[in-house]
């Protein structure tokens, strides 16, 4: 059993910086494939950026490609997201996820375990 706890959330203004971490314990961290993800008042739960295991591979999904980046220490069994020109449509509550598959995934149901996400605010 995975558990995850993210945080450095808070408000930044648009095109400020944010850097995001998310803590793992309980489970070989190594192990899973992680992503990020967020969640907008009133909208779905989307998919932002995945990392393989190894930390080799990423993915992103477009609207973020260029802005945010995603990274892991596995000695420190932490997973972040450093999130550059943030804009106020980028306001949300962040979650990290683990997932026992071998391979980055975008689907929501695929990953196993979630921390208990961190509102990021982008306002003047």
């Amino acid at each position: 059993q995975v558990q995850l706890v993210e945080s450095g959330g808070g408000l930044v203004q648009p095109g400020g910086s944010l850097r995001l971490s998310c803590a793992a314990s309980g489970g070989t961290f190594s192990s899973y494939v992680m992503g990020w993800f967020r969640q907008a008042p009133g909208k779905e739960r989307e998919f932002l950026a995945g990392i393989s295991w190894s930390g080799r591979t990423t993915y992103y999904v477009d609207s973020v490609k260029g802005r945010f980046n995603i990274s892991r220490d596995n000695a420190k069994n932490t997973v972040y997201l450093q999130m550059n020109s943030l804009k106020p449509e980028d306001t949300a509550v962040y979650y990290c996820a683990a997932s026992i598959v071998s391979y980055i995934v975008t689907i929501r149901e695929k990953y196993d375990y979630w921390g208990q996400g961190t509102q990021a605010t982008v306002s003047s």
